[in-house]
């Protein structure tokens, strides 16, 4: 079998074009793009997706050194650029519930640095590390190569698909950020509510004693308890999250 230069030259030139869209995919989507994951090791997925998703995509002929190339470039960037920013959605979420709970708690003080998302709480580190492992646990990698392959579908290569209503989507799908984070902590945040309230009906019964003294302690205990109690409600909380982000990505494709 001989294999020419010019073969070789269509086949990176075609093969260039799903690997641009594959590799901002996985340089934003959560999971791959933890700054835990060796860089060497992101490029080597996104060549052996590309390589997976290759056969199965047509891929129009573009000349690679004219200004079309440049416009189908920006375009694949910014369409797998979307699709990851879409689905840190959800991270989001969970950084923002875990805020909210460890305010109510009197641990908003106990941070710690993730050299992925920052400065964040530790209980938020402790919902992203949740999450995460909730997302591994129902195939969420394997439908993230599913969406990929898909997007090539609705959103063809430098079609110029990308436009006003795929970012009015994503801008909608934004305020999730605030929904999914009260969904997933309103039940503790309600528990802590009743207790607070219980206090001060109590400061006002008896002014003699130090509330102060009295509640912050009693207010971490009472809030890793219902933590747990409420670990079933917040997993399926986490999943839907999940899944919903799933959904609104579809859409956001045109599907």
């Amino acid at each position: 079998m001989e294999i020419l230069a010019p073969h070789v030259i269509n086949l990176l030139e075609t093969f260039l074009w799903p690997m641009i869209r594959v590799s901002a995919f996985i340089m934003t989507v959560p999971f791959f793009s933890q700054a835990a994951i060796n860089l060497r090791v992101t490029l080597l997925l996104s060549l052996v997706l590309t390589w997976m998703i290759y056969p199965l995509i047509d891929i129009p002929e573009i000349d690679p050194f004219s200004f079309g190339a440049v416009l189908g470039i920006t375009h694949e960037i910014l369409v797998g650029g979307l699709m990851g920013i879409t689905l840190q959605i959800v991270l989001a979420g969970l950084i923002v519930s875990g805020q909210i709970i460890a305010g109510g708690m009197g641990l908003s003080m106990a941070n710690m640095i993730d050299p992925n998302v920052g400065n964040v709480p530790t209980l938020s580190q402790f919902f992203i590390i949740v999450g995460f492992l909730l997302f591994m646990s129902f195939g969420g990698h394997l439908i993230l190569i599913s969406v990929l392959q898909q997007s090539f579908e609705l959103v063809p290569i430098a079609s110029g698909v990308f436009g006003d209503l795929m970012i009015q989507n994503f801008i909608v799908w934004t305020s999730q950020i605030f929904l999914g984070a009260v969904s997933i902590a309103f039940p503790i945040i309600f528990g802590l509510l009743l207790i607070n309230s219980s206090l001060g009906i109590i400061s006002r019964a008896a002014p003699s004693l130090n509330v102060f003294a009295v509640g912050f302690p009693a207010l971490i205990p009472a809030g890793l308890g219902m933590l747990l109690l409420t670990m079933p409600l917040w997993f399926a909380q986490v999943e839907n999250f999940w899944f919903l982000a799933f959904r609104r990505l579809n859409q956001i494709l045109g599907g």
